[in-house]
Parts: structure tokens; sequence; C-alpha cells
């Protein structure tokens, strides 16, 4: 392999995954070619939450100030009950949580992280993106990776030594390879949809949400049938609501229309405020939530998928963001490090006992957060008596995880 071949890089999907994975090889000394099937960059969902372990890596690549300007810094998470509204517990962020994890807690548009994105891999010329281009094959020959796509302007082709597939739940990398390999799988419906709603800060809706959640805060509200997550976003302009029932499955797509009625039904016994905050967000859109398990990750060819076409997770740890910006930082520092093949496998063997935690406590966070009876009770009083220093503790593990960066 040429030395000029060695360094080049082909990335598809320009999504949150994607273009940290283009400006980490960059970062790196590798020519990147970003290759998104969308003939316009669109993002897809409403507001999300960006903890430590994440912007510390955004901060390294030049996107932190840049999403700064846009994003939150919420002063805690506040978890309460649905019918009640009382306060249940509060784990401290803002300054507090960033001198613990050494780096800021933020709550942003998704479009706000997009655009940051964006604007840095425009300013590296290094990357190339290129939009309107579906990738239809992948051929592997030794030592290369040929990558052809459709543009309206014909067939392009990209090679390098490493593909990347960061092109989501609904990955067409991963459906190639699936023909290679039976290894690489498909989604599933996980029966949960999300319901999202943004909403004015000075409109009605948004005087409801002050009236009973925190302008500064990410606001958990709890209940057998659904939860509702609620923080400001755009400068505080804004407020992204989402709440989460079980449901059937919708579309073969990101959103669409659901039953507003499975919603209501979802939210019965809860507080003629919280109530009312629903019904004035309206309308809201149904997301179907789609998890990825995949028994493999990489191709010792010079494959690897990153982010949901990997590993895509319900959104009960608000981590799903932050583990793909994770996996593509690591995996562009092992492989500009060492040999491609090895670090492969090194950085599939590294990820996946960080995914299984996080997917435990997303599990954990659901069962919890949906508790009724005498689960729920117990649940009260052992957050009751937890000071808030312990709850902070126990996401050391997650927010204060830090890579180390190898220099070549």
């Amino acid at each position: 392999m040429t030395e000029a071949r060695s360094r080049q890089v082909v990335i598809a999907g320009a999504g949150i995954a994607g273009l940290t994975a283009a400006l980490a090889f960059a970062e790196r000394g590798c020519v990147v070619t970003v290759l998104e099937q969308a003939r316009q960059l669109e993002v897809v969902g409403a507001g999300l939450q960006l903890s430590p372990n994440a912007t510390r890596i955004l901060r390294r690549l030049g996107v932190l100030d840049r999403l700064a300007v846009n994003a939150i810094r919420p002063e805690a998470v506040v978890l309460k009950d649905a019918a009640t509204l009382r306060e249940l517990a509060r784990v401290p962020l803002g300054q507090a949580g960033e001198n613990r994890w050494g780096a800021p807690y933020l709550v942003a548009h998704r479009a706000d992280l997009h655009t940051a994105l964006t604007t840095r891999v425009a300013e590296q010329p290094e990357i190339q993106l290129v939009t309107g281009a579906r990738v239809t094959d992948i051929t592997v020959e030794p030592q290369n990776i040929a990558v052809t796509a459709e543009t309206d302007g014909g067939k392009i082709e990209a090679a390098g030594h490493l593909l990347v597939g960061a092109d989501g739940v609904w990955s067409t990398v991963r459906r190639q390879l699936a023909g290679i390999d039976s290894a690489f799988g498909k989604n599933r419906f996980s029966g949960e949809l999300a319901w999202r709603a943004t909403v004015a800060a000075d409109s009605a809706a948004g005087h409801a949400f002050a009236a009973i959640g925190a302008g500064d805060c990410v606001t958990t509200f709890l209940h057998p049938g659904f939860h509702m997550v609620a923080y400001p976003v755009s400068k505080g302009s804004a407020v992204n609501l989402v709440a989460f029932t079980k449901g059937e499955r919708i579309a073969e797509g990101w959103s669409g229309h659901a039953d507003p009625a499975i919603l209501a039904g979802a939210m019965r016994g809860t507080s003629a405020a919280l109530a009312r905050l629903a019904a004035l967000a309206g309308p809201w859109t149904a997301f179907p939530i789609h998890t990825v398990e995949q028994r493999r990750w990489t191709m010792p060819e010079g494959i690897a998928l990153i982010g949901d076409a990997a590993h895509a997770m319900t959104p009960f740890a608000a981590q799903g963001a932050a583990m793909g910006i994770e996996d593509a930082s690591m995996l562009a520092n092992l492989i500009a490090a060492s040999d491609p093949k090895q670090s492969l496998t090194i950085w599939e063997k590294l990820r996946r006992p960080r995914i299984e935690k996080v997917l435990g406590r997303g599990a954990l966070n659901r069962l919890a957060w949906h508790a009724w009876g005498p689960v729920a009770i117990a649940r009260n009083l052992v957050l009751a008596t937890r000071p808030a220093e312990k709850l902070a503790a126990d996401l050391d593990w997650l927010y204060g995880w830090e890579e180390k960066v190898v220099r070549r």
C-alpha cells in the first residue's frame, strides 16, 4: 500500500458520529472523504444531551466553542414524580459537574451541534464532504477498500485503507456487509415510541413548563406508563420535550404519525399541570425507537461500523450521541497510531464493554423511571436518602471517561 493510500479514509454518513470521525482522522493527518446520501444536510430530531465524556472530545476537535454559543449548561438533572410534581432527586451539574468531570455537561438543539461540526469540517482541507452520494457497492481488495456511490451526476468512487460506516440505524454499509458476513444484521423496533415537541420559552406551553420545571435544569417526570424529559435549548429561547411510551411500530424511518391517544392514555394519573403542558405542546411527533445489536462491528480488511450503525440504543441513558463521538475519536486514535488491521480488533474489544455498560445503565434507568407500586415506593426512598454527592459519584465511570490519545 502506498503511503498516500494508507492515510486515506472513507466515511459513509455525515451525522454526528461521521463528522466527528472525519475531524478526528483529519487531526491525525488522514485525508478523509465523507459520503452522505442526503442532498442537503437536514437534522433529524430536536434536543440532545452531551455529557462531559463527549464534550471533552468536541473541545479537543475545536467544536465545543462553536456549539457553546447556542447550548445551555444545565445546573442539575432533577427527577420529579409526574403525579405529585414532588422532587425526588437532584444530580448536580453546572460548574460543580465541570469541576468533577473535567468538561461541561451541555444540552443543545441537534441542529446546533450539527452546524458546529459542519462548520469545523469546512475549515479542514483534508476533508471532502460529498452530499447526495448513496453508497451502492463496497469492494474489498488487498490493502484497499473501494466504495462506489450514486449521485445525481452519475457514479463516483472513493478508496482508502479504511471504510467507516457511520450511516445510522438504517445503515447502507451494514446492509452491504450483511451480504458478505451474516454477523452483520439489522435494526429492530424496541417497542418504545419517543414523542417529541419543541416549544418557544415565551409561548403558553413554555410558561406551562416554567410552572412545573426548572429553566436551568434537565427535568425528568417519572410515571409507570411513561416518562418525560424537558430542558432548554437554543440559548434558552426554546424548551425541548420528549416523552417515552410503549407503542406499535409506526414507520420505517425516524419519525411518523401515531395516535396521540397513546400518549394521553400513558399519562393518566399525572398532575393536571403536566397534562396541561402536554396538551399545549402538541402536536407531538412520534419517533419509533430502533436498536441495533451487532455480533461484529469490524472487518479486518479495513471496515468499521460506529455509532448507531453498530449499536443504536434506547435513549434512557442519554448517551446515543456521546457513544458515537467516543467511537469516532477512539477509532481514529488507534488506527493512526498502529497497524490498521490490529487496531480494528483492539478498538472493538475496548469499545464493547463500555457500550454494554451504558446499555445496562439505560435499562436500569427505564426500570426505575417506570416503576410502580412497592417498587416505586422503594425507589423514592432510596433517592430520598442518597446524597447528591453520591448520585454524582455513581456517574463518574460514565461522565469521567477519557481516552488516552496516542501520538504517532
